[in-house]
């Protein structure tokens, strides 16, 4: 691994994040699907994020490959990444923990799923989206690398903004009114404040 201090604590980080998705895959792996919305355009969106925001971070750290984007940050700038690190991994986990047998990975919907509105859910709709905002955020701040450290955001980015309202109507065709009134209670991804947004 390249000799710099944040880049083992990035690597800590990126391995416990794995481990979580990995956890909670495993949880849920013999549910039944009873909606699955995975068409081209989601596998597009698959296809352009998982494997730059998984392997681009291994490639820079374990190999001089990606040594041409490499470029300095600011001393304060890798606390920054820790601190929202530690936090996304949180609200990650918080967020599996919550879902519980109703998560998946994909635009899908398990048999029996409920409509899960507690824990952090009761605040924000998309806490796993936030969480993997912050993770991108943290990731661009703790590897001094334009590729490693910035693809992720911008695939991510790319995701959500498409994948967002196509899950929002999902789930609205499935839950009804039901999910329409948690929409008037939540914000996207922070909490709703009393006059709206």
């Amino acid at each position: 691994m390249r000799n710099h201090p944040w880049n083992a604590v990035f690597f800590a980080g990126f391995i416990v994040y794995v481990a979580i998705r990995g956890l909670f895959k495993q949880r849920v792996k013999h549910n039944e699907m009873m909606i699955r919305h995975v068409d081209t355009l989601e596998k597009t969106l698959m296809l352009i994020l998982i494997p730059g925001a998984l392997l681009l971070p291994v490639v820079y750290l374990f190999t001089p490959w990606l040594a041409v984007a490499d470029y300095h940050l600011p001393a304060f700038a890798p606390w920054c990444g820790a601190v929202l690190m530690i936090t996304a991994l949180w609200l990650f986990w918080r967020s599996h923990l919550d879902l519980g047998q109703n998560w998946s990975q994909s635009l899908e919907i398990r048999k029996g799923h409920q409509l899960v509105t507690d824990g952090v859910y009761r605040f924000i709709r998309h806490p796993m989206y936030a969480s993997i905002w912050l993770w991108c955020l943290a990731q661009g701040l703790l590897l001094e690398n334009w590729l490693a450290g910035w693809y992720a955001l911008l695939g991510f980015a790319l995701m959500y903004f498409v994948r967002t309202p196509r899950e929002e109507e999902m789930m609205c065709q499935t839950f009804g009114q039901e999910y329409r009134d948690y929409m008037l209670r939540t914000g996207r991804l922070f909490p709703r404040t009393r006059g709206g947004g």
